[in-house]
C-alpha cells in the first residue's frame, strides 16, 4: 500500500510533490509524528464500511469541506489497513457523491488527528500486518482528485494492490513448492525416496506448473503496469481487463496449492512448524482482498461492456501465441466462440457465467505467456492438462508423456 498509493496520491500535485519522495524512500522513520519532519513514510487504506463491503458507493461516511482548503470526515470504517501508518487514503460522501481523501495520523503542525482504533480484527491469517475497526470524528482529510470520483482516483492504489494479490499468491506458491520438493527429495517411503516415486513426481510437476503459470503471469503484469505507468495507452487497455482476470484465477488457485503442498509432507505439514500452516492461512487472504472472486468476475464485466478495446486487447495478446501448440490454439478458438455467444444485454445470463467465462480467460493467459516465454516442457503440460482438460480434479493427475524430469529439475538440482 505505502508505493501503491502513490499513482493516487498523483491526483493532487501539491500533497504528492510532498509526499511522494518520503512514501518512496528506502529508510522508515517509526514513531507517530508530523509526516514531513520523518525520513520515511509507511500508507494505509481505508475503504471498506459494515453496510457496504466492496459496494464502496454505499459508504455513509461524510466528509464536509472548510475554508481553508480541507475536509471534516465523519464515519465509520469495518476495515482500514495496515492502521499504523502514517496516512491513509479513504472514501467519504460529498455532495458531489463519493471522493477520495488523504488523511495522516499526526496533522502538519504536529497534533494528533482524530482517527479512533476502535479494535483490531482478530484474522485467519496475516497476523503480523494488522486490520482494524476506525472510527472517524471531524478528522482532518485533503481531497485527493476531483469531488465524485473518489473511486476512479482510488482505483490506481487498487490496481497496484490488487497486482500484490497475483505476486504474493504466486510467491506463496513457489514457497510451498519448494517445501514439499524438499522433503520428497530427503524422504523414504515404502523403499524409495519420495521423490523418484512415479504419483509423487506427477503431484509435484503438477504443482510446478501451476507455480510456473502464476509467476509468469504476475511478472508480465508487472511489466505492463510498467508500461501503462509510463503512458502507453495500449498497455493501459490490456491491463484493464488482464489484471482482473489474472487477479481472479490466480488467487482462487492459491488456497488450493497451498493445502496440497501441505499434503506432501503429510502429517508434519500440518504441524506449524513445519510453516506450511502459515501459507495455507495466508493463501484465502489474497483472494479476498482488493476484490473477492465476483467482485473481480464483475470487474471483468464491466470492462467488457465499458471499454471494448481492453477485450481486443486481450485477444490479441493471445493470437500472438496461436500456430505453435494444438491445444492452446484450439483453447483460444473456443474462448472465441464463446464470447462471439454472448449477449450482452442479458446481464442475469452474464453473471451468472462470469466465472466459468474469466477462468477460460486466465487460462488461455496463462497458456499464451507459457507457450511463448515458458520452459518447452512446463507450456506442454500446462496446455494439455488446463487447456485441453486432459486432467483430473486434483492435483496430481497431469497426463501420461509429460515430461516430469524436466518440469522438476526447474524446482531444485536434486530431482534430477
Amino acid at each position: 500500500m505505502t508505493y501503491a498509493v502513490v499513482p493516487a496520491l498523483r491526483a493532487n500535485p501539491a500533497l504528492a510533490a510532498q509526499y511522494e519522495p518520503l512514501l518512496t524512500a528506502k529508510e522508515y522513520d517509526f514513531g507517530l509524528r508530523a509526516p514531513l519532519s520523518k525520513r520515511g513514510l509507511i500508507a494505509g487504506m481505508s475503504m471498506t464500511e459494515k453496510q457496504g463491503g466492496s459496494d464502496v458507493r454505499a459508504n455513509t461516511t461524510r466528509a464536509i469541506p472548510q475554508s481553508d482548503g480541507t475536509y471534516r470526515i465523519t464515519g465509520h470504517k469495518w476495515f482500514s489497513s495496515a492502521p499504523m501508518s502514517d496516512l491513509f487514503l479513504t472514501l467519504a460522501q460529498t455532495e458531489s457523491g463519493v471522493s477520495c481523501f488523504f488523511i495522516p495520523r499526526v496533522l502538519p503542525d504536529g497534533t494528533r488527528n482524530a482517527f479512533a482504533l476502535q479494535r483490531l480484527k482478530d484474522k485467519l491469517g496475516n497476523h503480523s500486518n494488522a486490520s482494524s475497526e476506525v472510527e472517524y470524528d471531524d478528522t482532518v482529510g485533503w481531497l485527493v482528485g476531483e469531488e465524485g470520483r473518489g473511486v476512479r482516483t482510488i482505483v490506481e492504489m487498487v490496481n497496484m494492490t490488487r497486482l500484490d494479490c497475483v505476486l504474493g499468491t504466486a510467491t506463496g506458491m513457489r514457497a510451498g513448492l519448494a517445501q514439499a520438493a524438499h522433503h520428497a527429495a530427503h524422504r523414504k517411503a515404502f523403499g524409495a525416496e519420495l521423490i523418484d516415486q512415479p504419483l509423487m513426481r506427477n503431484v509435484l510437476a503438477d504443482l510446478a506448473v501451476e507455480a510456473e503459470g502464476a509467476t509468469t503471469a504476475g511478472l508480465w503484469l508487472a511489466a505492463l503496469t510498467d508500461r501503462s505507468v509510463a503512458g502507453d495507452e495500449d498497455a493501459s487497455a490490456l491491463r484493464r481487463i488482464a489484471l482482473a482476470v489474472t487477479k481472479y484465477h490466480v488467487c482462487k488457485r492459491g488456497p488450493i496449492h497451498a493445502a496440497e503442498a501441505l499434503e506432501c509432507l503429510g502429517g508434519n505439514g500440518y504441524i506449524e512448524d513445519s510453516r506450511m500452516p502459515r501459507l495455507y492461512r495466508e493463501a484465502p487472504l489474497l483472494s479476498v482482498w482488493e476484490g473477492s472472486g465476483n467482485v473481480a468476475a464483475l470487474d471483468v464485466l464491466r470492462a467488457m461492456a465499458r471499454e471494448p478495446q481492453a477485450v481486443a486487447a486481450f485477444f490479441e495478446e493471445l493470437d500472438a501465441a496461436t500456430g505453435a501448440d494444438a491445444a492452446y490454439d484450439a483453447a483460444v478458438a473456443e474462448l472465441k466462440g464463446a464470447f462471439g455467444a454472448l449477449d450482452l444485454g442479458d446481464q442475469q445470463a452474464l453473471q451468472f457465467g462470469a466465472r466459468r467465462l474469466v477462468g477460460q480467460m486466465a487460462a488461455a493467459l496463462q497458456g499464451s505467456l507459457l507457450v511463448r516465454f515458458g520452459h518447452p516442457a512446463v507450456a506442454d503440460a500446462y496446455t494439455r492438462s488446463r487447456l485441453a482438460g486432459d486432467r483430473g480434479d486434483v492435483f496430481g493427475t497431469l497426463p501420461q508423456g509429460v515430461d516430469t524430469a524436466a518440469i522438476l529439475d526447474r524446482v531444485t538440482p536434486k530431482i534430477g
